[in-house]
């Protein structure tokens, strides 16, 4: 799995417990949960917490909201069955970090469990005991999002049913640690672009208004894919059991990236790690990693 900080014992009114239903496409043949799915078990927290919590609503009174800079999300192998209910427990707590002495950013960390009922779909299937299926680590940096740019860093909420400075202090790893190796895993191949250029549509982006961000990591699976394919690499069990992505500029409708990669062996397994990257401005948009398993 990749890491990610600890999960803290949450105040109270900054978590909840709900349960809903997995797709069809949310898990493997074989029962296990895909972690592109995982992202939907955090939809509670801001239905049923976050909407109502004093903070919250006053920050983004003030025009003051946390936006998705880094989303890190692990799966386990054991199989859950998509026709039972999932329970899941998101949470969220704030911190700040500190430069040279001074808050230099404010977040809001969220944190989810994500479990199943053991078993997997067939006629005669029995179903188990809920088990832990996969795990969310959700970071989000406080923005003034519609301010001009010298305007745009929080370093103080100042709104009432927040901290001005929260007291946990949070050190955010570098984006680009979302295109490195992890640790032990050696490269197989060089970094290199992936033959296909994509063009994001309406159908890419959502309500807050450019490309959604899971959509760069369906993307980055397809370029593994064919990386793989390329390389001659086993494909028919491969399957992702992890994802870490940083977020560093979005995109819009009309917006063409194409994404570089390199694969690397770690524990046995295979994955791969890189950027995808504006086609016309060779930018980075997200770094991305993907653990693959068996």
């Amino acid at each position: 799995m990749f890491p990610v900080p600890v999960q803290p014992q949450f105040p109270p009114g900054q978590s909840t417990t709900t349960t809903s239903y997995l797709r069809y496409e949310d898990i493997t043949q074989d029962g296990r949960l895909i972690p592109v799915a995982a992202p939907s078990a955090l939809a509670g927290l801001w239905r049923e917490v976050l909407v109502d919590h004093p903070g919250a609503r006053n920050a983004i009174q003030q025009g003051i909201i946390p936006i998705l800079t880094r989303l890190t999300l692990n799966t386990v192998d054991t199989s859950i069955r998509v026709d039972r209910p999932v329970e899941c427990r998101p949470g969220f707590a704030l911190a700040h970090e500190r430069q040279n002495g001074e808050v230099s950013r404010i977040f809001m960390n969220v944190w989810c469990e994500i479990r199943g009922v053991a078993g997997r779909l067939g006629r005669n299937a029995s179903a188990g005991e809920l088990t832990l299926a996969g795990l969310v680590f959700a970071e989000h940096t406080f923005t003034r999002l519609l301010a001009p740019p010298d305007q745009r860093k929080v370093t103080r909420l100042g709104v009432e049913g927040y901290p001005d400075v929260p007291e946990t202090v949070y050190t955010a790893p570098a984006p680009t640690t979302a295109a490195e190796p992890p640790d032990g895993a050696h490269w197989l191949d060089e970094l290199a672009p992936d033959p296909a250029e994509y063009v994001f549509t309406l159908d890419q982006t959502d309500s807050n208004q450019h490309v959604n961000s899971l959509v760069y990591v369906r993307l980055f699976h397809d370029a593994i894919n064919r990386r793989l394919a390329a390389a001659g690499q086993p494909l028919l069990k491969v399957r992702s059991r992890a994802v870490d992505i940083a977020y560093r500029k979005p995109c819009f409708a009309g917006d063409k990236v194409r994404a570089q990669l390199r694969l690397f062996q770690h524990d046995g397994g295979l994955g791969a790690a890189g950027f995808v990257e504006g086609a016309t401005d060779g930018k980075p948009r997200c770094y991305v990693r993907v653990l693959l398993g068996t």
